[in-house]
C-alpha cells in the first residue's frame, strides 16, 4: 500500500511530492537532488498536514511510495529522523522554534534525510519567523523543512522567498465522502452528508460522519439561528451557540486528555489510581497546563466552526432566494431554508453574511465571543437593511 493512498482530491500536489521523493531516492548526491524547504498551503481541511507527513514518510523510506514500518513510526511521531512542531497554543513560541532549529543541525541517523515539519507555520510572530529564516537560508545538506499554512500571505516575504510552495485545492465533496466511507467504514449516505456539511473539510467530515452528538449539536446550532425573530431570541441563541461550541470542544479534548494522562503515568511507572510521588507531580502539572491551553484553543476553534456553519446556512438561504441551481450545503434543512428565504429579501441575507464575517474578525481580535455573537445574530432580526 502506498503512503499516498489515504490522500484525496490533490492529485497534482501528490505528483509533485512523489516526483521529489523519487528524485531524492535515486540521486547519488542528496544535497542537489531536491528542494530542501517546502511550503504546503491550502484551506482548512484540505489535508495540508496529511500531505506533509506522507512526503516525510516517503523521504524517510527507501521506497518513494513509503514502507509500512516507516509509516507507523511517522504516525506515532517516533521516527528518529523526524521532528514535528504542532502547537496547541494560539501562537508558536520562539523557544519552540529555537529548539527545532537546533535539532535540524543533526545529521540523519537511519534515513537519507532529517525531516522537520511545522504544522501551523502561520502561528509564528515576526520575531520567531526571523529565527526560522536563518535555518532556511543555510540548511544542512540532508535536512528538509516542510511548513504548512493556509496561504503564502500568512508568512513573512523573506520566508516565502526561501521555500517551494505547493498550493492545495478544496477537495470535491464526492472525493471526501469516498475517503470517509472507505477509511471509517460508514454508510455512503452518511459519508456524503458529512462531507457536504463539512464543506469538504476532511477532519470535520470524519467527525460528523462518526459522531452522532457532533451532528446533533451542529443541527441544533443552525435551527437556533433560523428560529430568531427578535432581539431577545438573538441573545438567547448566542448563549445556546456558545454552550454548544463549549460542549463540542470538551468532547474533542476530554478523550485525548485522558489518553495523554494515562500514557504519562505509564511512562513514569505509576499504576492507574496509584499515588503520584511529589517529585513527579511537576511533570503532570506541566501536562495539565498544556491541556488547558489546548482547551482554550479548541473552544476558539469551536466558535469559529459555528461561524462557518452559519455562513453555510445563510449562503443556502441566499441561493434559494436567487433561484440558483447550486446544491445546498444543508439539504437536511431544506424546508426550513425555503421558509426563511420567503420571509426575507436577498439584501437582508447579504447583510447577515456581512455580520458573520465581521463577528469572525472581532473574535479573532479578542472581542468577547458572547458580545460578537449577540451583535451578529441581532443583525439577523433586522428587516430594514439598505
Amino acid at each position: 500500500m502506498s503512503v499516498w493512498d489515504e490522500l484525496t482530491g490533490q492529485s497534482d500536489a501528490i505528483e509533485v511530492f512523489r516526483a521529489a521523493a523519487a528524485s531524492a531516492a535515486d540521486s547519488d548526491d542528496a544535497g542537489n537532488s531536491m528542494t530542501h524547504s517546502w511550503l504546503i498551503t491550502g484551506p482548512p481541511g484540505s489535508g495540508r498536514s496529511n500531505l506533509a507527513f506522507a512526503f516525510a514518510t516517503a523521504l524517510l523510506s527507501t521506497n518513494p511510495d513509503g514502507d509500512e514500518a516507516t509509516q507507523r513510526q511517522v504516525e506515532a511521531r517516533s521516527h528518529p529522523d523526524l521532528a514535528v512542531l504542532a502547537t496547541e497554543r494560539v501562537i508558536i513560541t520562539i523557544d519552540e522554534v529555537r529548539t527545532l532549529v537546533a535539532s535540524s543541525q543533526f545529521s540523519p541517523s537511519v534515513a537519507r534525510y532529517r525531516v522537520m515539519v511545522i504544522e501551523d507555520a502561520d502561528r509564528m510572530t515576526e520575531r520567531t519567523s526571523n529565527l526560522l529564516l536563518k535555518a532556511l537560508e543555510e540548511p544542512p545538506p540532508r535536512t528538509v523543512w516542510i511548513l504548512c499554512a493556509p496561504s503564502e500571505a500568512d508568512l513573512i516575504p523573506t520566508i516565502r522567498s526561501r521555500v517551494r510552495s505547493v498550493r492545495l485545492r478544496v477537495p470535491a465533496v464526492a472525493d471526501v465522502a469516498k475517503l470517509i466511507e472507505r477509511r471509517d467504514g460508514v454508510d455512503p449516505e452518511i459519508a456524503l452528508r458529512a462531507a457536504r456539511e463539512a464543506q469538504s473539510h476532511i477532519g470535520m467530515a470524519h467527525r460528523l460522519a462518526t459522531n452522532d452528538d457532533a451532528r446533533r449539536r451542529r443541527e441544533q446550532t443552525l435551527r437556533s439561528a433560523l428560529g430568531i425573530r427578535s432581539v431577545s431570541d438573538a441573545v438567547m441563541a448566542a448563549a445556546t451557540m456558545l454552550e454548544l461550541a463549549g460542549d463540542d470542544a470538551k468532547a474533542i479534548t476530554l478523550e485525548r486528555d485522558a489518553q495523554e494522562r494515562e500514557s504519562a503515568l505509564r511512562s513514569l511507572g505509576i499504576e492507574p489510581g496509584g499515588t503520584i510521588p511529589p517529585a513527579l507531580r511537576s511533570q503532570l502539572k506541566n501536562l495539565e497546563e498544556d491541556q488547558k491551553r489546548r482547551a482554550t484553543r479548541s473552544l476558539r476553534d469551536g466558535i469559529d466552526r459555528v461561524m462557518v456553519d452559519l455562513q453555510s446556512l445563510f449562503r443556502d438561504v441566499l441561493l434559494v432566494q436567487l433561484g440558483a441551481s447550486v446544491e445546498l450545503v444543508n439539504l437536511s434543512l431544506e424546508a426550513e431554508l425555503r421558509a426563511a428565504a420567503e420571509a426575507s429579501q436577498p439584501h437582508q441575507t447579504l447583510a447577515v453574511l456581512d455580520a458573520i464575517a465581521t463577528a469572525r474578525r472581532r473574535i479573532e481580535g479578542n472581542v468577547a465571543p458572547a458580545l460578537a455573537l449577540e451583535a451578529m445574530l441581532i443583525a439577523a432580526t433586522r428587516k430594514d437593511h439598505a
